[in-house]
């Protein structure tokens, strides 16, 4: 039974869940101990899929506050930020469901850029990876990221990136990111909104 069909489906799913299904792990097998996949997560309660519309009523937001700054989302807010996403059709947020409470447990999100480099290719980025810290300690992170890289890879990406604090990067080093010689620098510039 594929993942998505032991989640709860109230909802659009922000893209095909059939995407999570047959992504290779054979390059992850030696990555957790034991193995688990976006298919097989290692308990029955656990569903790995992609976001839905119902989601914001799951803890999806509650969640996201546990890694950095979220704001005042409204369900409006929630919802038309969703189905911008869904459209452009380069966003693949992934969560991690706890089906016993109907809850949002982990995320990453997986943004897509088109290019004219490297043949008209794709850069996947990694970006809002978090875990609710009660259940950490399951390979959780491991696991959506994996769920994410993979699929990535799946759709035809020559390269996937993130930036991280410091003190994850052993993190990422244990599941196959490495830091590049000479391009080990992220850069940025802060829009900041004027408060109103």
């Amino acid at each position: 039974m594929g993942a998505h069909k032991k989640g709860s489906n109230n909802g659009s799913y922000l893209y095909d869940p059939l995407l999570l299904e047959g992504l290779d792990w054979s390059s992850a097998r030696n990555l957790m101990s034991p193995n688990i996949t976006s298919t097989d997560p290692g308990e029955e309660w656990l569903c790995v899929r992609p976001l839905q519309i119902t989601d914001h009523n799951k803890g999806f937001l509650t969640l996201l506050a546990q890694l950095t700054t979220v704001g005042n989302v409204s369900q409006h807010d929630f919802e038309r930020q969703y189905w911008l996403m869904q459209r452009s059709g380069a966003y693949y947020v992934t969560v991690i469901e706890d089906t016993r409470s109907q809850t949002i447990i982990g995320a990453a999100t997986l943004v897509t850029e088109l290019k004219f480099i490297h043949n008209a290719s794709i850069r996947g980025r990694l970006e809002d990876v978090v875990v609710n810290n009660t259940y950490r300690g399951k390979q959780l992170g491991k696991l959506i990221v994996l769920t994410v890289t993979l699929l990535a890879k799946k759709l035809g990406c020559y390269k996937m990136s993130l930036d991280c604090k410091d003190n994850l990067i052993p993190f990422y080093k244990s599941i196959g990111y490495k830091i590049e010689a000479g391009n080990s620098n992220s850069m940025i510039i802060r829009y900041e909104t004027a408060p109103s």
